[in-house]
């Protein structure tokens, strides 16, 4: 019979291993390291940037002079937000179109005198407490105090779902300088091409596809309400470019209702209101104001010419007052597209705009 080691031999035998298996560990573990570390000491090529993070698809940049311009990836730019102290208002222009043509004008092409304050597209009323925040050459303005955010689209953003947004504090100043109304504004842009249509982000000259919300928020700076009388000038306005106009370009405006033009749709309720022509003699394209379910008053009465504006009338219909404990809440979309959509076209963009929840609003916390 064979003897058994003594019990003190085993012991040694495993020791033995497991001094053996420590060893082991400990110079993998130091070879790691020393790899490491010669990796990252190891000379890099001046041109090499080995941590460079993607560019946005989409980003809002700040420029001189009060304006922020909202930029694809490849530089083309998309629109601008003028905020600057010596406007009447702040508003959007250009909204860029094929081979970056405008959709939109500054002014009546008839009468830019008395229609000055058709500044692309922009938000005003006729009649906010008794003073005219809509025509120029007044004592009312809508200052912009502050952009109190930037944020481009997410580096990891899909086409799908690229967006950037600015948040902006105004105020509606009464003539003497009396702030009236504290406005929280958030205006977002959206890439938003069809999956026909796609192609649009590679080519400068193809018709682009995008969407902006335009989000306000109404509070009183004191402890007493103040009201939006009723009118048809206000809230929010787009003067479409002379050439898509109906009267100088033989362009077309549709409602949400199949209603045409000036004489069908002047000052009645509906969804959207789509403004459309040639913006070059190869070229269509067109601008459509949404409403949102959410607005006083939905559907609202939109104020069209077939001279080539159109309007949101909030309070066509009856004043609407803000109180400070009830803030005033309205979104607003504007799709800028290429060609002329059939009603079943503009129906599919409004129907996730109208049915997205509305972002908040509440001023960032400095930090």
């Amino acid at each position: 019979m064979k003897l058994k080691q003594p019990l003190s031999s085993q012991a040694g035998y495993v020791l033995r291993l497991g001094w053996c298996g420590l060893a082991a560990w400990m110079g993998l573990t130091f070879f790691t390291w020393g790899a490491a570390i010669a990796a990252e000491t190891s000379p890099v090529p001046d041109d090499a940037i080995p941590h460079a993070q993607p560019v946005p698809l989409l980003q809002v940049i700040p420029l001189p002079y009060d304006q922020a311009a909202f930029v694809l990836e490849d530089g083309r730019e998309i629109t601008r937000f003028h905020f600057g102290p010596q406007l009447h208002r702040p508003f959007l222009f250009p909204l860029l179109g094929p081979g970056g043509r405008s959709l939109t004008r500054m002014g009546h092409p008839h009468d830019p005198v008395t229609h000055s304050h058709h500044n692309s597209v922009w938000m005003a009323h006729l009649n906010l407490a008794g003073e005219n925040f809509w025509q120029d050459g007044l004592g009312p303005r809508i200052r912009c105090r502050h952009v109190l955010r930037y944020e481009d689209a997410a580096k990891d953003a899909t086409p799908s779902t690229a967006e950037a947004w600015l948040l902006a504090d105004l105020e509606w100043a009464a003539s003497d300088g009396t702030p009236l109304l504290r406005e929280l504004r958030r205006v977002a842009v959206r890439i938003l091409a069809p999956s026909d249509e796609a192609d649009w982000l590679r080519d400068p000259d193809a018709s682009p596809f995008y969407l902006i919300v335009w989000d306000s928020e109404f509070r009183c700076p004191g402890d007493k309400g103040v009201t939006f009388e009723a009118t048809p000038f206000g809230l929010i306005a787009v003067r479409v470019a002379k050439g898509m106009g109906v009267r100088d370009g033989g362009g077309r405006i549709l409602d949400s209702e199949g209603r045409r033009n000036e004489a069908e749709i002047f000052r009645k309720p509906a969804r959207w209101v789509d403004y459309s022509g040639l913006i070059s003699n190869h070229q269509k394209a067109g601008v459509t104001l949404f409403d949102h379910p959410t607005n006083p008053g939905h559907p609202t009465p939109f104020h069209v010419r077939d001279d080539g504006w159109m309007g949101a009338c909030l309070t066509l219909n009856a004043p609407i007052t803000v109180l400070p404990d009830r803030p005033l809440r309205v979104r607003y979309g504007i799709w800028a597209h290429g060609g002329v959509p059939t009603r079943e076209a503009v129906d599919r963009v409004w129907k996730p705009f109208a049915e997205e929840p509305l972002p908040n609003l509440d001023l960032p916390r400095r930090k």
